[in-house]
C-alpha cells in the first residue's frame, strides 16, 4: 500500500509539473492572441502569420473571416485568427535591428575565432 501512495505521489508532481511548464503558459499565450484579435476594428492595419500587411475592411465575428485590403482594390478573405498583430512600422524595424544585430555578433565572433 505504500508504494501505491508513492507512485501517486510522483505521478501527481510528475502531472502538475507538465501542467506548469507547458499547459498553462500555452493557455496564456492563445488567451492573449484572443485579446488581440478581439480588439481589430476595421481600418485597422494589420500583420498576418504569413507576413502580408493589410487594411482591414470587414469582419464577419460569427464566421471567423476577415475581409483585408492588400493593395488598392486587390482583397483577400482569411481566417480572423490568422492576423497576427496591429501594423506598427517602427516596432517591426526594431525587432528585425535587434535580430540582425545578434546574428552579426555572431558571425564576427565565429571569424575571429578561425583567424586565431
Amino acid at each position: 500500500m505504500p508504494e501505491f501512495v508513492l507512485v501517486f505521489a510522483v505521478l501527481s508532481l510528475a502531472l502538475g509539473g507538465y501542467w506548469a511548464m507547458v499547459i498553462f503558459p500555452k493557455q496564456r499565450a492563445f488567451q492573449h492572441k484572443q485579446k488581440i484579435v478581439r480588439a481589430l476594428h476595421v481600418g485597422d492595419e494589420v500583420v498576418t502569420y504569413g507576413g502580408i500587411v493589410g487594411k482591414i475592411i470587414d469582419i464577419d465575428v460569427a464566421a471567423g473571416l476577415s475581409i483585408i485590403e492588400i493593395a488598392d482594390g486587390v482583397r483577400i478573405k482569411l481566417l480572423t485568427a490568422a492576423l497576427q498583430q496591429v501594423y506598427d512600422p517602427q516596432a517591426i524595424a526594431e525587432s528585425a535591428a535587434r535580430g540582425s544585430g545578434s546574428s552579426r555578433d555572431q558571425t564576427s565572433s565565429s571569424e575571429e575565432g578561425e583567424k586565431i
